[in-house]
């Protein structure tokens, strides 16, 4: 499975919005279409955190594909009042809100 996790920042009393959105999103088609296997999204003092599962590492792909979608743009749009760039003055797409992961581990029994 691969995984991306993405960083922005968000009023912690806007969590109950976003997750309706991404509900009403997640009953779409969009998630299969986007490869999406599991959806997780945290927030932690005034911090956003958007973890997303695929079955195979093309997600990117995937969702670059999707980007043009209409209820993809939607969302987008939808989100925009409660999720802001974690660093405006360096934030020119979603790829400069993606976290490096630099460790895994798995349990290989």
């Amino acid at each position: 499975m691969h995984s991306t996790l993405i960083v922005a920042r968000m009023n912690t009393a806007s969590q109950h919005e976003v997750a309706r959105l991404f509900a009403e999103f997640d009953r779409t088609e969009m998630p299969h279409l986007m490869g999406t296997r599991r959806r997780q999204l945290f927030a932690y003092r005034g911090l956003y955190f958007h973890l997303q599962d695929f079955d195979t590492d093309n997600g990117g792909e995937l969702i670059e594909r999707a980007k043009n979608d209409p209820r993809f743009m939607q969302i987008s749009d939808d989100l925009k009042p409660f999720i802001e760039a974690y660093d405006p003055a360096t934030w020119r797409s979603p790829a400069d809100a993606l976290a490096q992961r630099f460790y895994t581990w798995e349990d290989g029994t």
